[in-house]
């Protein structure tokens, strides 16, 4: 999931290691809080209202302290917006003092001239902007009107100073394939890094899904420009198209509850950052033992890293190549957990697709959005609508 940013496919005896789980995660994903000023048709966390109940600042700290000691290397941080936090630049000096990097995704709402020249000036920080089209029309049908103007302006910022190789993400849509060389060619603008990532059908993508994921032809030209571009990044998002040939770089199988795991804005941990449901939720840092003892000794954790069986996959022969493909997606379009993934390749997951009814698939909660109830388009909110003071 987060483990491929930066090298080859791992060793086999590695992966196997990987499988059985660390004694702390490679990296973590925490998102710190839930307010944004944008309502993306496909956030995973359906941001928008802060949550009162999010960590405060000394809780935040406390975290970083349980990451510190467990030698995590480093957190991606996200939301939401973190930006918006009042905290958040207190929080990433901390960690960085304490000696967690910090990697953190942001829609470049704050990231001015000022916090640019800041940045490029913080060592054990790294910054991705996120972008989902390479023009405005494209980008701000699913991220809010403005949006890509927004981004820009942030990639521009962190250019001039002189930050260095930031990342620049996009997550991959049926509406947005074709213009992945007009996304390597901005970051390669801004001297940044393509990072590209699947379309999960959790949060408010889950309404979205359908009409956004890509074709399976575009699946296969996906597959073919990543393989001809091995330095864009993936985060492992896509190992279930390794049933197309060669796998992509990274370890290439699902590492919930492995190597990652979500700690959320109240302190709730999942064992993926993309399954947002209480079934798949460890329990809250707050609790006795903090994260430490939820990574280490949490039944669901543990359970995750058994030996998984192929279940309906073991007939196919490229199950040693995908791996029955993503926890989250099956998870969300009503598929068993052993099954095949929604958008298998060889077209397993389209045909169990059609035998789930809409209102079977798990619903991942009423989230943080602010529009009423149906409404799918994309909002950009002005920051002074939104309640970002910190808990206390």
């Amino acid at each position: 999931m987060h483990v491929d940013e930066h090298g080859p496919p791992r060793p086999a005896s590695l992966v196997q290691q990987f499988k059985r789980g660390l004694a702390a995660p490679i990296c973590l994903t925490w998102e710190l809080t839930y307010a944004c000023n944008l309502q993306c048709i496909h956030c995973l966390s359906a941001s928008g209202r802060r949550d009162p109940r999010e960590l405060s600042t000394a809780e935040a700290m406390s975290v970083v302290d349980e990451l510190e000691r467990m030698q995590v290397f480093y957190a991606n941080i996200g939301g939401g917006e973190p930006t918006l936090r009042p905290d958040f630049w207190d929080l990433v000096d901390y960690s960085v003092a304490h000696h967690v990097g910090i990697k953190f995704s942001t829609n470049g709402v704050r990231l001015d001239k000022a916090i640019a020249e800041r940045l490029a000036q913080t060592d054990y920080v790294d910054v991705q902007i996120s972008i989902d089209g390479a023009t405005a029309e494209v980008n701000d049908a699913v991220r809010g009107r403005g949006s890509f103007a927004m981004a820009l302006r942030a990639m521009d910022n962190l250019a001039e100073a002189g930050f260095g190789e930031f990342k620049i993400s996009m997550v991959v849509t049926r509406q947005n394939v074709a213009q992945l060389d007009a996304f390597k060619q901005i970051a390669d603008g801004h001297g940044a890094r393509l990072r590209v990532t699947r379309l999960r059908p959790s949060g408010r993508a889950a309404d979205s899904w359908d009409d956004l994921r890509p074709t399976a032809e575009q699946q296969r030209r996906l597959y073919d420009w990543l393989v001809d571009r091995p330095d864009v990044l993936t985060g492992d998002s896509f190992f279930h198209l390794s049933a197309l040939g060669a796998p992509l770089p990274g370890l290439n199988l699902c590492g919930a509850g492995r190597v990652v795991c979500l700690i959320d804005p109240v302190g709730d941990v999942y064992a993926c950052p993309f399954v947002l449901h209480d079934e798949f939720r460890a329990g809250n840092v707050r609790e006795p033992g903090g994260f430490t003892r939820l990574w280490r000794e949490s039944p669901l954790l543990l359970r995750l890293r058994e030996p998984a069986a192929a279940g309906a996959c073991a007939s196919c022969g490229m199950f040693d190549a995908c791996q029955g493909g993503c926890m989250a997606a099956k998870f969300f379009t009503g598929l068993p957990l052993d099954g095949p993934d929604p958008e298998c390749v060889l077209g397993h997951g389209e045909r169990e697709l059609a035998k789930v009814c809409l209102p079977d698939r798990p619903q991942a909660g009423p989230g943080h959005s602010r529009r009423s109830p149906g409404r799918r388009d994309p909002v950009f909110v002005p920051l002074g609508r939104i309640p970002v003071r910190a808990a206390s």
